[in-house]
């Protein structure tokens, strides 16, 4: 299928990408290059010159100088008071502060996202930027994802919205006009999904071809670093996590707190699942799956050797129990993870 197959004839998609003070840079200016491709380099298959299926503006408050979170400054190319109608909207990820996303600081943005929905829009989130679009109201009841570092924040934030950090891509919507991409370089994922719904499978898998742009295919469970809830106000929970983190590989560890707690096993297992979220048993998993990742990723050492280290006597339950939690078997999360030889220093260089 070639280009001229696929949108000869049909007038670009606007596309208005929303730069805020916030947003990250690099997302931004990747979003832009890759969406505006067509324009400016040899996609294969399209031929430079041709029509292209996007004109892509950088758009904001106001027009001019912006500096974005990092201290870059870019340009605005039109200010949203000029936009009576776009095709697809794009926020581009957000820098959370230490005090987290305040809500009410953008009104004229909120506004504006709410009317170009109603113009027939599609609204689009790649990674953190969905905390200005959940702030329309649109996704209330409507499944998203967001960077699973800031998911606890999100959901704090914005209750009524169900919200899946795992997953890479989400379409929402009666008419699919709610998108938004899980963590960090998820917007690859994001850009292609347009890339094939506007202008075809086969420009999408050129595009992908020519920046060597990947789909997160396995999702980000394999990226998800396990961080057990420690803000819940039990003592004597907490105290028993703090013992863990040491001795989770210890033979029968949920007995072991149990002992050390003095409260009933019955009352020691109901308030623990309370206060972080999961049984005991499930937590002891997590964190021995969570230190084998980290020997996958840093060692050589095999995955029998690994299975034992973490607490597994049985390597085949291990490896099961592995590829549950993550989603990759030990072999392809070793694979997919550890640093490769060419960047490792070398004896001289050390």
């Amino acid at each position: 299928m070639t280009k001229q197959s696929v949108y000869a004839g049909a007038d670009p998609r606007h596309v208005s990408l929303v730069a805020l003070p916030d947003a990250v840079v690099s997302t931004l200016s990747g979003i832009f290059d890759v969406m505006n491709a067509f324009k400016l380099m040899d996609v294969p298959n399209a031929g430079v010159g041709a029509q292209a299926p996007f004109h892509i503006e950088i758009v904001g408050e106001a027009a001019g100088p912006l500096k974005l979170a990092s201290g870059v400054p870019i340009n605005v190319q039109r200010a949203i008071a000029e936009i009576e109608m776009t095709d697809i909207v794009i926020v581009p990820s957000v820098l959370l502060q230490p005090e987290g996303w305040k809500k009410g600081r953008y009104p004229s943005l909120v506004d504006w996202l709410r009317r170009m929905y109603d113009r027939g829009a599609v609204l689009c989130s790649a990674c953190s930027g969905i905390f200005l679009l959940a702030e329309t109201g649109l996704f209330d009841g409507k499944d998203a994802t967001v960077h699973y570092g800031y998911a606890r924040a999100f959901a704090s934030i914005y209750p009524a919205v169900p919200i899946h950090p795992e997953r890479v891509l989400i379409i929402s919507g009666l008419r699919e006009e709610l998108v938004s991409s899980g963590a960090s370089m998820t917007w690859h994922d994001l850009v292609l999904y347009l890339i094939a719904r506007y202008a075809g499978a086969t420009a999408a898998q050129e595009v992908a071809r020519l920046f060597a742009l990947q789909w997160h295919q396995d999702g980000l469970t394999p990226y998800i670093v396990f961080k057990g809830k420690r803000d819940h106000g039990d003592g004597d929970v907490l105290s028993a996590q703090q013992w863990l983190d040491a001795h989770f590989s210890v033979a029968n560890p949920v007995q072991e707190m149990i002992k050390r707690s003095r409260i009933s096993e019955r009352t020691f297992k109901r308030r623990f699942t309370n206060a972080t979220g999961l049984t005991p048993l499930a937590y002891v998993q997590r964190l021995r799956i969570e230190d084998a990742k980290r020997r996958l990723e840093r060692t050589n050492t095999s995955i029998d050797e690994i299975s034992w280290q973490v607490g597994y006597e049985d390597p085949a339950f291990f490896r099961r129990l592995f590829k549950r939690t993550t989603g990759l078997a030990p072999g392809a999360y070793r694979k997919r993870f550890r640093i490769p030889d060419f960047a490792r220093p070398s004896p001289r260089g050390r």
